[in-house]
């Protein structure tokens, strides 16, 4: 599947983590890494390393914090931009993909997908109460 957007999102210069990455920003406007890691159902870290070649690229930028240890992410107006050229490629594919699976095909995927995000959040809880108990 990532490699299906990828190549739908190729003009863009988007890879699907990072339209991801983009879109969940302009949907939040602010977010920490980590409210943006839970809320991509990513691993901090790897979320992190992607998140330095969108700052390197100037399509994030650091937003202010409170919490000066807390780094907090926004778009920029090339990133922005960069997700408008990217919404119309992403749609075209979801429509494809829609075509090809059909309603309960997708709707079939998305259950099981669901499952498997919602067994791995258990697994990542329970690591981190193991980790902090031990």
């Amino acid at each position: 599947m990532t490699q299906f957007y990828d190549d739908a999102l190729r003009p863009s210069r988007l890879r699907v983590t990072q339209f991801s990455v983009l879109a969940a920003l302009a949907r939040m406007g602010e977010a920490s890494v980590g409210e943006l890691a839970e809320s991509l159902a990513i691993d901090q870290s790897t979320l992190t390393r992607g998140v330095a070649l969108l700052e390197r690229s100037e399509l994030t930028e650091r937003a202010p914090h409170p919490d000066a240890r807390v780094k907090s992410l926004r778009l920029t107006a090339r990133g922005r931009a960069a997700l408008a050229r990217a919404r119309p490629l992403w749609a075209k594919a979801q429509q494809t993909v829609l075509r090809e699976l059909g309603a309960t095909g997708w709707s079939d995927a998305r259950r099981r997908l669901g499952r498997l995000l919602h067994i791995a959040i258990e697994r990542r809880t329970a690591t981190r109460r193991s980790t902090r108990t031990a």
